[in-house]
């Protein structure tokens, strides 16, 4: 573990990166990997995760906005960066300007796009977005409503260059019969407009539709790319979700805080805003350097979130406040200003993850990595 660095900090192993893509690689196959790097790489530091990407031979990767996608190249990442979201039309010269792809949220969207780039002749790179079931962007391509024509027309936009097509599965991580059949008929409707797409001498290019859990449920559909996203970092959105895979996935992220006071309080005396926990007995307390304001949940306050303390499992009391929280450190022989506190990682043995907090705050993992502030440093572990 790294030595204290900060009131709070994060640690990244970006070396367990290479043995996650390793895990994810033996699901899928001779399908290739879009590394998925938007919102910070959930939290875990997009340059840092990119640069250790690249180093695994990954050549693409996923971001959901222009200005992520300028980081990377302002970092000398000269790989495929696709924007699987929205740009603003101001922004459309950054497309050209930096070889970035653009996926086409809609068939007016790439009308503009198109309109633009004819208007400064240059052709902007793309990918074909078809909503298959997610009903949150792209051409809609489904039972009740089928634009084939519009996804042809994309294709033939004198100034787009598309380069490929993808769709996104909103349900692949339910083993539910019902939500099976309904991932599995997206993968029909999809190879559908692939299909018409080569019968109309149309080259659909690079292929992908395969998120996190439709690579650990679903194994090798034989597309062209997926697009993991937590499996790189070694996570799932859920411990407690099944699957139908058992990789061996190591998490990068450690979390850590520091001592910052440790103080007897007597039968009575409250913690923290509320005063929703009063003790009953004489408590050593520890007040540790992290808060709400650094991503750790006020959510999940006086529902008994273990940490680490000097590798023993010591819960918060009172509520977590903005900077700093407490913690009942009574059964710790001895805790001291300065100690370095575990709030997801491992410490003498003992571990805490970030899934115990997603369950107390009744969310996914996503939310809880990619809500760890940018005033959290992230250090590479050494």
């Amino acid at each position: 573990m790294l030595a204290s660095y900060s009131r709070c900090w994060a640690e990244i192993d970006t070396q367990a990166i290479s043995h996650n893509v390793k895990e994810v690689q033996k699901l899928i196959g001779q399908t290739k990997i879009m590394g998925i790097v938007k919102a910070n790489a959930y939290g875990h530091g997009d340059i840092e995760c990119a640069r250790a990407l690249v180093e695994c031979g990954i050549d693409y990767f996923g971001v959901s906005s222009v200005d992520e996608a300028l980081r990377l190249r302002q970092a000398g990442i000269c790989e495929n960066i696709l924007i699987l979201g929205y740009t603003p039309e101001e922004h459309f010269h950054y497309l050209h300007e930096e070889n970035i792809v653009q996926s086409l949220i809609s068939y007016s969207y790439a009308q503009c796009l198109n309109d633009y780039a004819k208007e400064k002749k240059v052709k902007i790179r793309a990918h074909c977005k078809v909503d298959t079931g997610m009903c949150r962007t792209g051409i809609i391509y489904q039972d009740q409503e089928k634009n084939l024509d519009e996804i042809v027309s994309e294709y033939q936009m004198s100034n787009l260059q598309v380069e490929g097509i993808f769709s996104h599965f909103p349900v692949s991580d339910d083993l539910s019969k019902e939500n099976k059949d309904f991932t599995s008929h997206q993968i029909e409707l999809f190879h559908e407009v692939i299909v018409a797409l080569k019968e109309k001498g149309i080259d659909p290019g690079i292929r992908h539709i395969q998120n996190s859990y439709g690579i650990l449920n679903y194994g090798d559909l034989g597309f062209d790319y997926c697009r993991p996203g937590l499996l790189y970092m070694g996570v799932t959105s859920d411990d407690s979700i099944p699957i139908e895979s058992q990789p061996d996935f190591i998490p990068i992220l450690s979390l850590y805080a520091n001592v910052s006071l440790v103080k007897w309080i007597h039968p009575g005396q409250s913690v923290s805003y509320g005063r929703h926990y009063i003790a009953s007995k004489p408590v050593k307390v520890a007040t540790i350097s992290i808060g709400y304001a650094d991503g750790l949940p006020r959510l999940v306050s006086n529902q008994n979130l273990e940490v680490l303390v000097n590798g023993v499992r010591c819960p918060l009391i009172g509520n977590i406040c903005m900077d700093q929280c407490m913690v009942d450190v009574t059964n710790v022989d001895s805790v001291h200003q300065g100690d370095i506190v575990c709030i997801i990682g491992t410490q003498n043995g003992e571990r805490v993850t970030v899934d115990q907090i997603s369950r107390l705050a009744h969310t996914i993992n996503n939310e809880t990595l990619s809500c760890i502030t940018a005033r959290v440093p992230r250090l590479e572990k050494r």
